[in-house]
């Protein structure tokens, strides 16, 4: 009995998690994703000048191919605690939700771009060294007005 007990209740919790996801992104519309990242302090410029040379040209190089529409950076005027800083945040407008999940060969791009391809993979990973944080987070809009 409790086994059967315990059966149902893994039924009812899953089938909810199913029902409480959201719908998936329509394929046309723009997909929209914030790139946070939290540099080790003292390091933030740097990180920033990094950025700049070698992931930037990539990024702007997919919204010349039309992979992407928009791409930005932010940082926060203020400070905020420690557990909620973040010192830039990279905003990517992908053309659909469908481009920016599926395989993208980055690699020749890297290769075309940058012809030094040591130089570009020991500052690539100086640039991930200096980091403390990175994470990645799908947006979508909310309607307010209706």
């Amino acid at each position: 009995m409790k086994y059967l007990l315990c059966v149902f209740l893994l039924l009812v919790v899953s089938s909810s998690a199913v029902v409480g996801q959201s719908a998936p992104v329509p394929t046309g519309q723009p997909f929209v994703v914030e790139y946070y990242y939290k540099a080790k302090w003292g390091h933030a410029e740097e990180f920033l000048k990094l950025f700049k040379k070698n992931h930037y040209p990539l990024l702007r190089k997919q919204v010349e191919l039309g992979r992407m529409l928009k791409v930005w950076a932010d940082q926060p005027r203020y400070h905020s605690t420690e557990d909620g800083r973040w010192d830039y945040r990279v905003t990517i407008v992908f053309k659909n939700a469908t481009l920016a999940n599926e395989p993208f060969d980055e690699d020749s791009l890297k290769k075309q771009l940058f012809p030094d391809q040591e130089t570009y993979a020991r500052e690539e990973q100086r640039r991930f060294e200096i980091l403390d944080a990175h994470w990645d987070l799908p947006i979508k809009t909310v309607e307010v007005e209706k």
